[in-house]
């Protein structure tokens, strides 16, 4: 089964959790292509889809939004779920679910789940303008990303796709905290 995993990210933190996902499905025997959102060429080219987007001043970056605009009635022919990163700790990430922006994203591409991932933040990968943004919220600096709720996620995935996919990997699960 060929999958794909979309990404938008903007300062590489998103683009590592896809990279997870990807790694993690293509383990389980699933066939995974991983690209950039704005690259990707053809939806109908695969039998699922995995989107990603950071959040920005509350929304997705416009790369995703747009593959979701363009490509919206060929997503709701496979099975799709979407994910988000950009809040810094784990309590951030229970309020991401009610933005508008992920319900319309959800109805537009007939998502199976949304599922919201703590990000990263390096103050010396932003701008002016983010660093003052930063200063200004008084966001806290730091890797916040949950490797292992990464992996669980794609794993659960990868079991709705490919059935057999813990028979492929014994004792696979946990592995890599």
């Amino acid at each position: 089964m060929k999958v794909l995993v979309a990404v938008a990210s903007r300062h590489e933190a998103t683009r590592g959790i896809a990279e997870v996902i990807a790694d993690e499905l293509g383990t389980s025997g699933l066939e995974v292509d991983l690209r950039d959102a704005d690259t990707v060429p053809n939806i109908g080219d695969y039998e699922a889809v995995l989107l990603g987007s950071a959040i920005y001043t509350g929304g997705w970056l416009a790369e995703a939004k747009h593959l979701v605009d363009f490509q919206g009635p060929a997503l709701r022919k496979v099975p799709v779920w979407l994910f988000s990163s950009g809040p810094l700790g784990a309590d951030d990430t229970k309020t991401m679910d009610d933005l508008p922006e992920v319900q319309e994203l959800m109805k537009a591409t007939g998502a199976r789940e949304h599922r919201v991932f703590s990000g990263r933040l390096d103050k010396q990968r932003l701008n002016l303008a983010e660093r003052s943004v930063t200063k200004v919220v008084a966001a806290q600096e730091g890797d916040f990303r949950d490797l292992g709720a990464i992996i669980a996620w794609a794993q659960s995935i990868a079991l709705f796709l490919h059935p057999r996919a813990s028979e492929n990997n014994p004792g696979r699960r946990g592995q890599r905290d």
